[in-house]
């Protein structure tokens, strides 16, 4: 064989090989540090630990609902608008007793502005005149001007005020003497009775019952909500002693009279309330004009009563106490106005739902 010179293989170091692995695997490890880099946290005492990566959860596809909005989010809270609340009364605008005329109406529409919930007309007064066009009373009560009607008419008419006509009751300076018909209280020597300055009906007679429920139709008819019975009571004022009562009791000469004012307004859908004395309400009864609160709510669908408004809650716990043995609904203050030149009551009537 020639000699010559063969392929040189030298030898590899076992060093340089440990030394090649040891260099991958730092450079490995390097590598997995900063990858999870972003799952290394650290706790309250700076000492850090390896947290693992959250689930991941699809996203809501449109059609799902909006997750919930915490209220740690400024952005997420609803800002709710608290509404004042309703006052437990609005006021009524009373209108004098006189001739109604379109003068007065303005004038009362421009007073009520929007604190006014209704009108109070007074359609007969304490004399007993009368201030509408009536067929049913004497010619010489009925004290109207040109237009009334059409005026009742539009106040009647108006859907958002409610209107309640004043019904003075028994005092009456004209009935009594109507066609000879045996209307008026009467003394015990058969002369006319006058108290307070006037004349009054009898309610223990029939036609004088008739009558009143006459007009009280009328009233009805002309479109008012409610009609208010004032001075229903017999006279506190006069010579009482010389008044003939009759044989009967003023309490069941009174129930006769209002039972039939109740019948007459229940088919028009029209309240039928009363203004009773304070005394009358706080006593239980009143022995000189022979009401009692317990009579008046059997009948009465809503009561008044002219009072303080610190006595009002009192009073009307006492009225509300005989809802069951009647069909009273509700106690009805009316206060007197703030206003010194003010020259009627406010009526206070429930808030409308």
């Amino acid at each position: 064989m020639a000699r010559g010179y063969r392929n040189y293989r030298g030898r590899t170091s076992v060093g340089k090989i440990v030394l090649a692995v040891l260099l991958v695997l730092v450079i490995l490890t390097a590598l997995g540090a900063l990858a999870m880099q972003r799952y290394i946290a650290y706790d309250e005492n700076g000492t850090p630990f390896f947290r693992l990566p959250e689930r991941q959860t699809a996203a809501p596809s449109p059609a799902d609902p909006p997750p919930e909005q915490t209220p740690e989010d400024p952005d997420s809270l609803e800002v709710i608008v608290q509404e004042p609340e309703k006052p437990a009364v609005f006021q009524i605008y009373s209108l004098a007793a006189a001739p109604l005329t379109t003068a007065d109406w303005e004038s009362a529409k421009a007073a009520m502005g929007e604190t006014f919930g209704g009108v109070a007309v007074t359609l007969r007064d304490a004399q007993g005149a009368v201030f509408f066009p009536s067929q049913v009373a004497d010619k010489e009560a009925v004290q109207t001007v040109q237009g009334t009607t059409e005026i009742l008419a539009h106040i009647t008419g108006e859907e958002d005020v409610y209107t309640i006509a004043r019904f003075s009751c028994l005092p009456d300076a004209f009935a009594p003497y109507t066609d000879n018909r045996p209307m008026g209280m009467k003394n015990k020597n058969g002369m006319m009775f006058h108290g307070g300055g006037t004349t009054w009906l009898d309610p223990s007679r029939p036609a004088a019952r008739e009558y009143l429920c006459g007009l009280a139709r009328e009233a009805a008819e002309l479109g008012f909500d409610e009609i208010l019975l004032t001075d229903t009571g017999y006279p506190t004022q006069g010579d009482l002693g010389k008044l003939n009562y009759g044989s009967t009791s003023m309490e069941d000469n009174l129930a006769l009279l209002w039972a039939d004012l109740l019948q007459t307004l229940e088919p028009y859908g029209v309240k039928l309330s009363m203004e009773l004395p304070e005394a009358v309400i706080s006593d239980g009864q009143e022995a000189v004009s022979g009401l009692t609160l317990a009579g008046a709510a059997a009948y009465a669908d809503l009561i008044y009563a002219v009072t303080a408004p610190g006595q009002a809650e009192i009073l009307s716990n006492l009225v509300l106490q005989t809802e069951g043995e009647g069909r009273v609904q509700e106690f009805l203050p009316e206060l007197t106005a703030p206003d010194p030149d003010w020259d009627g009551p406010f009526l206070l009537l429930p808030a409308a739902e």
